[in-house]
């Protein structure tokens, strides 16, 4: 299979990158995934709020819709502007947007999946999609977040928001 065939079949999602004025300085809201793998993982492996698109979707709404799925009713954002395109290790493209947003990270309520876990168990269970939520400088976000998404935390940056 060439390079080109397997990223023509790979996923998109939109996001958005949330931040907000904090006392020291601008700060971001990142979401860690649940379930039983990423349990014991920190550094490196949390992520901005997305999702997949939806093949007729708007790359915006999109990022909005998977906003209020991961982070729940609590989560406000405003206005949205683009940050940009990424692709990830794995070929995923994600379609970002940053906005001013606020969010208690107490009030989090995502949405959930079912695997079988065990594996091989036969047993099926159910984990929250977003097992956290957390505001962090941007230094601090940049060893938490996924490496693949670095990118967009220096763009932020680098607009003076």
């Amino acid at each position: 299979m060439t390079d080109g065939l397997r990223l023509s079949k790979a996923k998109s999602s939109a996001g958005i990158l949330a931040y907000r004025r904090g006392r020291d300085g601008l700060e971001v809201l990142l979401v860690h995934p649940g379930g039983p793998f990423w349990r014991n993982k920190d550094n490196g492996a949390w992520s901005i709020a997305k999702g997949e698109i939806e093949a007729t979707e708007d790359p915006e709404a999109a990022a909005r819709r998977e906003f209020a799925e991961e982070l729940g009713s609590a989560a406000s954002i405003g206005q949205l502007r683009p940050l940009g395109e990424i692709r990830q290790r794995g070929g995923k493209r994600v379609v970002a947007f940053y906005g001013e947003g606020e969010f208690d990270p107490a009030r989090l309520v995502s949405n959930s999946f079912e695997i079988e876990w065990p594996p091989r168990s036969g047993r099926l269970q159910t984990f929250p999609e977003i097992d956290r939520a957390e505001w962090f400088d941007l230094d601090t976000a940049k060893t938490k977040i996924l490496s693949g998404q670095v990118e967009l935390i220096d763009r932020l940056a680098k607009l003076g928001v």
